[in-house]
């Protein structure tokens, strides 16, 4: 069976929610779905004086193991449209990886949550992607074969290079069942895909 690794980094749950939503449809579109995150690098005293969501069901990667995944589709919220730094800490260790090709021909994609609608969440899917493609990954994005992203009747995330969802300034809104359908639609798509590059 295709194993497809949801990798993600959430502050306050928002991208937690999502990669539920994304294994969901990576379990629907007939593929083992992992998911676990990146350890937090802040202090503990900044991350509680911030309120951060430490207590999260996922377990924690580690970069020994990315290999062994026909899949990664990786998660974050923005910082000033970049990757958060606890993302950046992990990836930043997968040089070894890098020299010996581990990664290439994997499927990557990517998905990610901003305080408001231009926020940066095009910038920081790039931000991934580009990460993805030094690796030597295979990256898809989330086509308009889903769209609820050409909606106009509301505010929303998503975009073609990944499902995105907006959280508000206080971290006071949380997925849309317009966003969470997003996440599923690309977490199916990945395992699809997935399933015919192992092929």
């Amino acid at each position: 069976m295709t194993r497809v690794l949801v990798l993600y980094y959430s502050s306050y749950g928002h991208i937690e929610t999502m990669a539920d939503a994304i294994a969901e449809g990576v379990r629907a579109g007939g593929a083992e779905a992992l998911v676990k995150r990146v350890p937090e690098t802040a202090p503990a005293e900044v991350a509680a004086a911030a309120h951060f969501k430490t207590e999260q069901a996922a377990p924690i990667c580690t970069v020994d193991e990315l290999p062994d995944y026909d899949a990664i589709i990786f998660g974050v919220p923005t910082r000033y449209g970049r990757l958060p730094s606890q993302m950046a800490a992990f990836l930043d260790q997968t040089g070894p990886l890098w020299a010996r090709g581990a990664l290439n021909g994997k499927l990557g994609s990517a998905f990610v949550s901003t305080a408001t609608q231009h926020g940066g969440q095009e910038t920081t899917l790039f931000s991934l992607i580009t990460n993805m493609l030094h690796l030597g990954m295979v990256v898809t994005g989330l086509p308009y074969s889903f769209s609820g992203q050409m909606r106009l009747d509301e505010v929303t995330g998503t975009s073609p290079y990944g499902a995105t969802t907006i959280a508000g300034s206080k971290g006071e809104r949380q997925p849309s069942a317009n966003e969470l359908d997003g996440a599923r639609h690309q977490g199916e798509l990945v395992a699809r895909l997935a399933a015919k590059l192992a092929a």
